[in-house]
């Protein structure tokens, strides 16, 4: 296992995908948090901004990079017969998915903390966090368990499959999925109880008086809506850019499940899978 896993990291950091997604991350968090900076101060309103509008944005797109990252880097190997070699010389299919894992991690994790450290670029003029420094950490491990659960879920692609165009589309189509599920259910959650419309009277035009809200979720099936959202690592993502995590025991336990199911699930796979 520690030799797989030196010989996975010394690839790692020549590879140029990896530090491609590291540059990409790293100019994106800069931008776009002197995006944030600019519409601070164009805005004329009493609206405080402040860094913690912003920091999280890496949540949205960080499956995406570590499904480009892990679908091309172990697509390779496939197509290398790399996996095969390291099986000739005695190491056993469960160390390589392991070793393969742990690489995936670990490669996610650095790019969530370019953007962490990029995004940096905005504390002289938004200044730092207004939330205290225990919900911030409180954010932050959240975000570890839900990109190690992302990382678990791109694994699962990338060594079940040994076509490396199709698992990169596989592999960005899964994530790309989820997050489009989330989006809804969060639009969904997001609808009022009740709705207004605008009415012409003698008066002019007035607002007429509230009526329910056919598209409101309500009762169980609101709860099943929250659960699903709170399970998803997209769902997830997305709460942490609203800055809306109300049942972070719910997310860490979900994220956790998610990674050992994949995990498991994907070496029971692996180990059946016939390389050639």
């Amino acid at each position: 296992m520690r030799k797989l896993l030196s010989a996975n990291f010394s690839r790692l950091w020549k590879d140029k995908i990896f530090w491609l997604c590291m540059g990409a991350m790293l100019v994106y968090s800069v931008v776009y948090m002197r995006y944030g900076c600019r519409q601070a101060e164009a805005d004329l309103s009493d609206y405080q901004y402040s860094i913690d509008r912003y920091y999280f944005h890496f949540a949205l797109t960080i499956g995406l990079f570590c499904a480009l990252f892990g679908s091309m880097f172990f697509g390779t190997e496939y197509s290398d017969g790399t996996i095969r070699n390291k099986m000739i010389v005695g190491h056993t299919k469960t160390n390589l998915y392991l070793a393969s894992l742990v690489t995936t991690m670990a490669a996610a994790l650095l790019m969530m903390v370019v953007w962490l450290v990029g995004a940096l670029v905005a504390v002289p003029a938004l200044g730092v966090w207004k939330m205290t420094v225990s919900t911030l950490l409180l954010y932050l491990l959240i975000a570890v368990m839900f990109v190690m659960a992302f990382s678990a879920i791109c694994t699962f692609v990338s060594m079940t499959s040994a076509n490396k165009a199709s698992t990169v589309a596989v592999s960005m189509l899964l994530v790309l999925g989820l997050f489009i599920l989330a989006a809804v259910l969060y639009v969904r959650l997001t609808e009022p109880e009740a709705v207004s419309g605008i009415e012409i009277t003698a008066n002019g035009m007035e607002w007429s008086e509230p009526s329910p809200n056919p598209r409101y979720v309500s009762g169980a099936k609101r709860g099943v809506y929250e659960f699903i959202l709170d399970f998803l690592p997209t769902g997830q993502g997305l709460k942490m850019w609203r800055l809306e995590i109300n049942h972070p025991v719910r997310m860490f336990v979900s994220s956790a499940v998610i990674t050992l199911f994949t995990t498991f699930g994907g070496i029971y796979i692996f180990k059946r899978k016939n390389i050639k």
